[in-house]
């Protein structure tokens, strides 16, 4: 029997009628599919910009969290709400042909007051506030949130505003675009505005090879450098940043345009520059480094809004600027890699003969091997590891995993109870929690235990402002402990790290997910309470 492919999609209108469209165009190449609908956080806050809201892909996250979960098959969205990283696990699946990419003013009236110094006009979005106010610097913009009908609702009840801003795409999918709404060709788009895309799970194959049927390959190139111009300048929805690239067919070069701007509309820097389709893949750069190149940085830095900072928190671990972004501005952070690993050279002897049952309890496990031998070296009948990651990073790397499990405790269980085996070669750290081998020589199960890599302590000393430390690892406390109190919230990223942290602290999270985001969403839940 045929799968049916569950589509994800938040429940407002235009979402409904983007994953129709997609539903549509599955069922005309021979898929079955259903919709779910799903909340998101940006349908149901609707009393703050979105800039304000402090989370990365305001509107996608729990379209995320429901397919990780196993609810939904793929996810549809509008393209400018994703943000430029995918969680690990989801991948862009395809990129349907793209829609009219312009802004449009609905007007409450007339456009007699572009002349006059105190036109008012509402917009959610950062990017259309600071073009129209470097264009109208006398104007004043209102926020305006809610789905497409909601907010051209509040345009009509408003009595103060003289218009608002709408993508010209979601009006027209709805049939609803105002014959007099004009388009504000003067505007630079939001990077992939009028683009649908289509998310699902990397392991998926029959949906993977479903979606890819409908991509369409001249919009995925432009939006992709659209996307990653928007990346290298590490803006997201708190910085107001414009691109649009699109193909010329007669020259069969890609034109590029792009801007950033202060939030107020007071200073701009724009961008153009063309590339041959096919020798592009740099466009996205070059045009980022001169943004950067003419302070851009420095622009950015001028926006950063002076707020009292609610807490200041501490990662053991270095964290990209993406992850920083999960945090609101009032959430301070710092970062210091805590452990230090060195691979050890491994004797060929080790894996000269074939070995019946290997444990890997961790990636870095797995990179350690890798340091030593290429895959064919390695002679392994059955793979046994803990963590999922660890599994797909041998899968991708080394071999079939013949079991996996989320502790180390739990996969000595499994090896004893239900395989019964005798001997195992366990690959590990001079640095590791003694449950497994400990756990399975009680039961007269031998353990070769091959030191793969060293884990080094690196201890940072933290300042007594920090109330909050993030941890990933037992190690990673232990070498926290070398130069720090405990007189902090102790962030864990699993149960395995949160037993150690009980024993030397008093107030002990754990995340949701073992994932440096989940424990970042952890630390804004706690503090936003």
């Amino acid at each position: 029997m045929q799968k049916i492919i569950r589509i994800g999609t938040r429940d407002s209108q235009l979402a409904l009628w983007q994953a129709n469209k997609v539903r549509k165009e599955l069922k005309e190449i021979g898929y079955e599919s259903e919709l779910v609908p799903i909340k998101s956080l940006g349908d149901i806050v609707l009393d703050k910009p979105l800039y304000e809201l402090g989370i990365t892909g305001v509107f996608t996250k729990n379209l995320d969290i429901a397919m990780l979960n196993g609810d939904i098959d793929i996810a549809v969205h509008s393209l400018k709400d994703v943000p430029t990283a995918l969680p690990e696990g989801i991948v862009q699946a395809a990129v349907l042909k793209r829609a009219n990419y312009t802004d449009l003013l609905v007007l409450k009236d007339t456009e007699e007051f572009f002349g006059q110094p105190n036109g008012i006009i509402a917009t959610g979005s950062l990017r259309r506030k600071a073009q129209w106010l470097n264009r109208y610097p006398t104007h004043k913009v209102e926020d305006l949130r809610g789905n497409v009908n909601t907010r051209l609702e509040k345009l009509e009840n408003s009595e103060t505003w003289n218009g608002a801003i709408f993508a010209a795409a979601g009006l027209e999918r709805l049939g609803i675009r105002d014959k007099g709404a004009i388009p504000l060709t003067w505007m630079i788009p939001a990077p992939a505005q009028g683009a649908i895309m289509i998310t699902a799970l990397e392991k998926d194959n029959y949906v993977l090879d479903a979606c890819e049927q409908l991509n369409h390959h001249e919009t995925k190139v432009c939006v992709g450098v659209e996307r990653e111009f928007l990346r290298l300048l590490e803006g997201g929805c708190s910085a107001p940043i414009g691109a649009l690239a699109y193909v010329d067919e007669k020259t069969e070069e890609i034109n590029f345009k792009g801007v950033l701007l202060k939030k107020d509309g007071s200073k701009k820097i724009t961008v153009t520059k063309t590339a041959k389709l096919g020798s592009h893949h740099f466009l996205a750069k070059d045009c980022a480094d001169y943004v950067i190149n003419r302070g851009g940085k420095e622009l950015m830095l001028e926006d950063e809004e002076i707020s009292t900072k609610i807490a200041t928190i501490y990662s053991t671990k270095k964290l990209s600027e993406l992850q920083k972004e999960i945090l609101p501005q009032a959430i301070g952070i710092k970062d210091s890699d805590f452990i230090k690993i060195r691979f050890n050279r491994i004797p060929p002897k080790v894996i000269k003969n074939e070995i019946e049952n290997v444990v890997i309890t961790s990636q870095n496990g797995v990179e350690a091997l890798l340091n030593s031998f290429t895959r064919d070296e390695m002679n392994f009948k059955n793979i046994f590891c803990v963590g999922r990651r660890t599994k797909k990073l041998i899968e991708n790397r080394i071999g079939k995993v013949a079991y996996v499990t989320k502790s180390a405790k739990k996969l000595a269980e499994y090896l004893f109870k239900e395989l019964k085996i005798s001997e195992v070669t366990y690959f590990c750290s001079n640095l590791r929690l003694d449950v497994l081998p400990a756990f399975l020589k009680a039961y007269d199960i031998k353990v070769n235990e091959v030191e793969v890599y060293k884990t080094m302590l690196s201890p940072v000393k933290i300042e007594d402002e920090v109330s909050g430390v993030l941890f990933y690892s037992p190690s990673g406390i232990e070498s926290y402990l070398e130069e720090n109190s405990t007189d902090k919230v102790a962030f864990c990223i699993g149960e395995t790290t949160a037993k150690e942290a009980r024993k030397h602290f008093e107030k002990v999270e754990v995340a949701n997910l073992p994932s440096v985001d989940s424990v970042l969403e952890l630390v804004n839940l706690y503090y936003s309470k």
